[in-house]
């Protein structure tokens, strides 16, 4: 159950499924409210706040395609995870370059829609963090400087955003997959990218590390990287 409740709106026209889910994140402690429509939708977003919204592609009258076009439009941040039955490529591709910051398709499972929901509501609110900190590594987001021990480090545009996705994840092991899907933003695995990735993370780590005793950044064989400090003993 989570502690601080968030308010989520559904948009989806099947009613059975608008009320499944509604019941279902109620009982995970989230403020669940539904809407049959593109119309709907906006006029609760334009008249109240959430968190985050739940929203189908296939609508009547407007699709949800459109619906986030105008949401972006207006400059409105919130998270937006689509819905679609369709499974190709190129339908997540145009969901994404059009204002979605995640998708799932239909039928899916409680259990991943929850885990969707916890990432995407994790990521607006790390996003409002103006630096990022690790062991003697700091990152300046608005001035996008890096220093570490003080001293300055130049970084590639990409090699920023592969570090800042690091210190963002800090916590955790970030999978070449991951770094494919949410720095590359290439939602096809079989693109050959993982070589590139590795080159990358080959580049930053000798920038990072070089001339340091202690490695902060870490490969994790067969899994992926990751941020370790070894002057802190386990």
């Amino acid at each position: 159950m989570i502690t601080e409740q968030k308010r989520i709106l559904i948009v989806e026209d099947e009613v059975k499924i608008a009320k499944a889910l509604t019941e279902g994140l109620k009982a995970e402690g989230y403020i669940a409210v539904p809407a049959f429509n593109g119309e709907e939708a906006l006029f609760y977003l334009a008249n109240d706040f959430f968190d985050l919204m739940i929203l189908d592609v296939m609508l009547p009258g407007r699709s949800g395609i459109e619906i986030a076009q105008l949401i972006r439009e207006k400059n409105n941040k919130i998270p937006i995870l689509m819905l679609t039955a369709r499974d190709s490529i190129e339908d997540r591709v145009i969901g994404l370059d059009n204002g979605a910051d995640d998708y799932l398709t239909k039928p899916f499972a409680f259990a991943e829609l929850l885990a969707r929901i916890r990432v995407l509501l994790k990521r607006i609110k790390t996003e409002n963090i103006v630096k990022l900190f690790f062991s003697n590594l700091e990152m300046d987001l608005l001035a996008r400087v890096v220093k570490r021990s003080g001293k300055i480090i130049e970084l590639t545009l990409r090699e920023f955003e592969v570090l800042e996705y690091l210190l963002r994840h800090q916590n955790e092991v970030v999978s070449r997959e991951m770094l494919a899907r949410d720095v590359w933003k290439e939602t096809s695995r079989f693109s050959p990218i993982d070589n590139v990735i590795d080159v990358h993370m080959a580049r930053l780590r000798k920038k990072i590390d070089h001339g340091f005793s202690d490695q902060l950044i870490t490969t994790i064989r067969g899994v992926g990287f990751g941020l370790k400090d070894s002057s802190v003993k386990s």
